[in-house]
């Protein structure tokens, strides 16, 4: 094995200049007991920098070899001859019989290897750097290295540097934990190292500004900042800084061509340019745009280029990094600017497909096809809203221009929509003013319902939510007198309309609005306005003096809420003053405090202060029950006098008059409490439903309300109608005139 190995390899390459130095690597170096050290990050990451001057350390001095890595090594006989020739170059006492001989692969586990690890093991501490290690792709070569890596002996140390993620043998060597690793996100410059950096090739500092756009535009990449730092330095003058700042992005352009972009095979060059439109890069999307083998692509492109950056909250997700990003798009629109608008039509396909609505309409957009991205947003924003995620809807229609929202009725309800389920009705209302102008014919928007009777809807929820009076002057429409189809603009209104009947008194009319509202909402599978309608439920029980069926809504809006993950919505606020009502009721103060704290947190979070002032005014009021129970009477009067304020921004404050022209009180409840054997609204239901043949839970179904709280009510009737059975309880009610 014995050959000539040229000097320049069997040194370290002299330092850049205005070199910075990085002691949190080098004392991870330095600290490191593990017999394999792998640098492994992209291109321009500075491994070869950092360990030119961790080998020249006082921690290495004296006991490092050299040999930096190239084509020419990439053979079994010659990558050992350039070994041996740089171990023998810093241990010139290194036992003569290594290198004697010539590489034969059949004697390498028997003879060669032996020999060599006994031979390295008699010579004292010693460690070998290796630079470059992705220049060595033979199979033959790489077995024989990680045979080597195995079996090092004690006191020899090898260190690795590559641009490639390393496969075997490394996985064994973690398993037994003799492997110490650095990678890209190792050697990213921190922002305070990349102000340093800058500051010594500037000769000065730069401007938080500049350093900061910098940073952003290479994140922390060795080579892109120093690139773009020295162009910058050549800078005559602030007023400068923009033209330079383009060359110094040219310079990183030019830099990844030809040591990324160059290096790669067709498939793998076309890959990367097809998917460059993407934000995140996974199999599904890429496959959608770059073919069948995108997945095997993107997986070897990952370990090989490292410059596509690996997302935590995605296993097996990646997305472009930022220098390369700009290289990509710039090649792209060199050479297949045709294809561009059919690549982000492609991307948004597959993301409609996968219900990604965000992604799908950000692409319809990007590739110019406007009514594509409406009717994706058309499709998809009522589940969206159903389930509480207004937000989204308002970021895409934030994607669309504002003429496009503006010119179509249909879009203009969606975003009043979207407002108030951001608890938001004067916003809502301006875009149904808009919408109002913009109607043409009978358009539809959402589940069965034209755009006229759907604003209806919206107008009523506004009302609802300002604390108005619902008026027909203010809804227009007839619609929301009942006549809309069963969809959830039906639970919609039934919601807004049992709450105006509530605040006014009108408990038996609420509770069966309510009721229905809520059968309606579990039809349609609206989230919201089931948990809204269950959560009024509760109060207006509790308010009636209800106190088993204001348990029993309780429990169920806030299973529900819990269910869809709505505890931060202010649709959880009414079922939560209503439990908290009812621990109050119970004694239970340090209960009743940490769910009235939930509500608080709600309505705190929201900066819509001008929404729902009814229930702002019951929880100060229930907060004021509260301080009293605990005899702070500064506390309650203080908080009575919240809900006052409150109360009369309401134009019809009903039923918060009587309380609050109430004082000492402790309880939340009016004083006109039912007899004990009458029963609620829901529990006459179930007992109409008792006198057929359903089973409990075929009369839950028919309710549309769980098995457990028809055996709730089940258990209720029978108590307070002292009954033992069914037929029994029948029976009863029919000698009380209740059925």
């Amino acid at each position: 094995m014995t050959s000539s190995v040229p000097a320049f390899k069997l040194r370290p390459p002299a330092q850049p200049p205005h070199l910075l130095p990085r002691p949190r690597l080098l004392r991870r170096l330095d600290v490191a007991t593990e017999p394999v050290v792998v640098v492994s990050a992209p291109a321009g990451a500075g491994k070869t920098v950092l360990l030119t001057e961790w080998s020249q350390s006082p921690a290495a001095r004296g006991r490092c070899a050299w040999l930096s890595l190239d084509a020419h090594d990439n053979a079994p006989d010659r990558l050992w001859a350039g070994i041996l020739g740089a171990l023998r170059h810093a241990r010139p006492d290194l036992p003569a019989h290594l290198d004697d001989g010539e590489w034969r692969g059949d004697g390498w586990l028997e003879e060669i290897l032996p020999n060599l690890v006994t031979g390295l093991g008699a010579a004292g501490p010693l460690t070998l750097i290796l630079d470059g290690l992705e220049s060595i792709t033979d199979a033959d070569a790489m077995r024989t290295l990680a045979d080597f890596l195995t079996r090092l002996p004690h006191g020899f140390r090898i260190v690795l540097t590559t641009r490639h993620i390393p496969g075997s043998p490394l996985p064994t060597l973690r398993a037994r934990g003799l492997i110490t690793e650095l990678d890209q996100r190792d050697l990213a410059f921190t922002p305070e190292e990349a102000r340093a950096v800058l500051t010594g090739l500037l000769g000065s500092a730069p401007t938080q500004e500049t350093s900061a756009a910098l940073y952003e535009a290479t994140e922390g990449w060795a080579a892109g900042l120093c690139l773009m730092g020295r162009t910058l330095a050549r800078s005559a003058n602030e007023a400068d800084t923009e033209r330079y700042l383009a060359r110094g992005r040219q310079a990183v352009t030019e830099y990844l061509a030809t040591e990324v972009l160059h290096q790669l095979t067709t498939e793998q060059r076309r890959f990367l340019l097809c998917t460059s439109v993407l934000d995140e890069l996974s199999v599904g999307p890429c496959q959608a745009l770059a073919g069948d083998r995108a997945g095997v692509l993107l997986r070897e492109l990952a370990r090989t280029v490292q410059l596509l950056v690996p997302l935590a909250a995605e296993p097996s997700t990646y997305r472009h990094h930022r220098a390369l990003l700009s290289l990509l798009s710039d090649v792209l629109e060199a050479e297949a600017s045709h294809i561009v608008d059919s690549l982000h039509r492609s991307a948004a396909q597959w993301y409609a497909r996968q219900g990604h609505t965000t992604a799908a309409v950000r692409h319809w957009m990007l590739g110019g096809d406007e009514s594509a991205a409406v009717a994706t947003v058309l499709e998809g924003w009522e589940k969206a809203l159903s389930a509480g995620r207004g937000e989204q809807v308002s970021q895409w229609l934030d994607l669309l221009p504002s003429r496009t929202v503006a010119g179509d009725a249909r879009l203009c309800v969606v975003a009043a929509m979207a407002a108030l389920s951001a608890g938001a009705p004067e916003t809502a209302r301006r875009w149904l003013d808009v919408a109002r102008l913009r109607q043409t014919g009978r358009q539809t928007v959402g589940e069965g319902s034209t755009v006229s009777d759907a604003a209806a809807v919206a107008q009523a929820v506004a009302c609802c939510l300002l604390g108005e009076v619902l008026t027909a002057d203010r809804l227009g429409e007839s619609a929301v007198g009942g006549t809309l189809p069963l969809t959830a603009w039906r639970a919609l209104a039934g919601t807004a309309r049992g709450a105006a009947l509530l605040w006014t008194r009108r408990y038996e009319e609420a509770e069966a609005l309510l009721g229905e509202a809520t059968r309606d909402a579990y039809a349609a599978g609206h989230g919201l306005a089931l948990v809204r309608a269950l959560g009024l439920r509760t109060v207006c029980a509790l308010l009636a003096g209800r106190h088993e069926s204001a348990r029993i809504m309780s429990d169920e809006a806030l299973d529900e809420v819990a269910t869809l993950g709505l505890d931060r919505h202010f649709v959880s606020v009414p079922a939560n003053i209503g439990r908290a009502g009812l621990l109050l009721e119970e004694g239970l103060v340090n209960e009743a405090e940490r769910v009235l704290a939930d509500a608080e947190a709600v309505l705190a979070g929201s900066p819509r202060t001008e929404s729902e002032p009814h229930m702002r005014a019951l929880w100060h009021f229930t907060r004021s029950q509260l301080e009293s129970a605990r005899g702070d009477t500064d506390a309650a009067r203080k908080s009575r006098e919240a809900a006052q304020r409150a109360a009369a921004r309401c134009e019809s404050p009903g039923i918060l008059t009587d309380l609050l022209g109430r004082s000492g009180e402790e309880t939340v409840v009016l004083p006109a409490a039912p007899r004990p054997q009458d029963l609620s609204l829901g529990e006459r239901r179930v007992l109409r439903a008792l006198c057929g043949t359903l089973t409990l839970r075929e009369i839950a179904s028919e309710l549309y309300v769980s098995h457990n709280t028809v055996k709730t009510q089940v258990r209720a009737i029978f108590r307070k109608l002292d009954a033992h059975d069914r037929g029994e309880a029948v029976a009863r009610a029919r000698q009380c005139g209740v059925l």
